[in-house]
């Protein structure tokens, strides 16, 4: 009896040192992760919120498409739209982060919920207005023009620290083809990211008015400004669009794209590094400054710009529009909005708000159709 005893001790002994050791092992492995990706301390925790059909498994449906979309509140009919179009349009399996603020959730989930958009599966991500502290310009004019989620692009990594790669897309967006394609874009080795370079054939000839043709560096970069000098950038080097992004998530850590960009964007603040011919974006030159000549490149098909500038309707034809991959309304002319070229192709994807808060401007009778 004592001899089983003395065993029976000797294996509750070794039984607790056995958890103690692994305990120790999982804490170490923390600090380890930490230490690797020092982003989660600073960025997350991110609230989150998943729809029922994203809790649920899905079967047969392929390899998972992650998409990045923002939803401010006076725009939720454009990611209703954007959202439709790509769901309607993919037979992959896709999954939306939508990416947002606090007082847009029950707006947005209204509108998913009890439309046809029931079925898409999504993550509802609040952004964390306090990242920006300290990284804005105070000027009265350039805040108003930053609203915080432009910058939620900065933050990828954080949204789905399990995804390899992502699709980032602005709001005022149509697909028109499967997007299983864009996302097969292929990324050169140690480039965290593809854009649509401004000079490429599809979109050379945009041009936005009151800045001239700001297609290079030096449309978006003051180049008398020490800081932009001692980059060693050519002024003339062509700029790219931020607009539709593939994001290469394991580099975007790997590089600290997220740190560099914030710093950029510190630095501005201080020293006032942004062109003054700037014409609407102050989230595209810290992109430009992190990604000179280290970005692959998105088929120009993929994303077809400018149609929310003047005299777009006379840039495309119909024709092309209806082939397009990706449509993109930047600049001041949204198609939700009066004066919008081609917003008949927004409107077949637009689906009405079931709470009544948003209505689409009506389009002048004389604007241009497609036929």
């Amino acid at each position: 009896m004592t001899l089983r005893r003395v065993n029976v001790i000797i294996l509750v002994l070794l039984a607790v040192a056995f958890l103690i050791i692994i305990q120790r092992n999982l804490l170490n492995f923390s600090d380890f992760l930490q230490k690797e990706n020092p982003d989660a301390g600073v960025i997350l925790p991110f609230e989150s919120e998943l729809s029922p059909n994203l809790r649920l498994e899905s079967v047969g449906k392929g390899e998972e498409i992650p998409i990045v979309i923002t939803a401010a509140e006076e725009r939720l009919g454009a990611v209703v739209a954007a959202m439709n179009s790509i769901y309607q349009n993919s037979k992959a399996n896709v999954v939306f982060t939508i990416v947002t603020l606090n007082d847009t959730v029950g707006h947005l989930k209204v509108w998913l919920s009890k439309t046809k958009l029931k079925h898409v599966k999504y993550k509802i991500v609040i952004f964390q207005t306090k990242l920006l502290n300290g990284k804005q310009s105070k000027d009265p004019q350039a805040m108003e023009a930053a609203k915080p989620l432009t910058f939620a692009r900065f933050y990828l990594p954080a949204y789905m620290p399990e995804a390899e790669k992502v699709i980032y897309l602005d709001d005022d967006i149509i697909v028109q083809g499967d997007i299983q394609e864009l996302y097969e874009t292929n990324l050169k080795p140690g480039h965290a990211a593809a854009f649509s370079d401004d000079c490429d054939s599809a979109s050379a000839k945009g041009i936005i008015r009151g800045a001239g043709k700001q297609i290079n560096y030096i449309g978006f970069l003051d180049f008398k400004k020490e800081a932009i000098k001692k980059m060693g950038m050519r002024a003339s080097t062509c700029s790219f669009n931020p607009g539709v992004i593939i994001a290469n998530l394991t580099e975007w850590k790997n590089q600290n794209i997220t740190q560099q960009l914030e710093h950029w964007m510190e630095r501005n603040t201080q020293e006032d590094l942004y062109s003054k011919t700037l014409a609407e974006s102050i989230v595209t030159p810290p992109l430009l400054i992190v990604f000179y000549k280290r970005h692959s490149t998105i088929d120009p098909m993929w994303h077809i710009r400018h149609l929310g500038t003047t005299g777009a309707g006379n840039r495309y034809s119909p024709q092309f529009v209806k082939v397009a991959k990706l449509l993109h309304w930047n600049g001041h002319y949204k198609p939700w909005g009066r004066t919008s070229s081609f917003s008949d192709v927004w409107d077949k994807w637009f689906i009405p708000d079931p709470t009544g808060k948003f209505h689409p401007v009506r389009k002048h009778a004389g604007d241009r159709q497609l036929d």
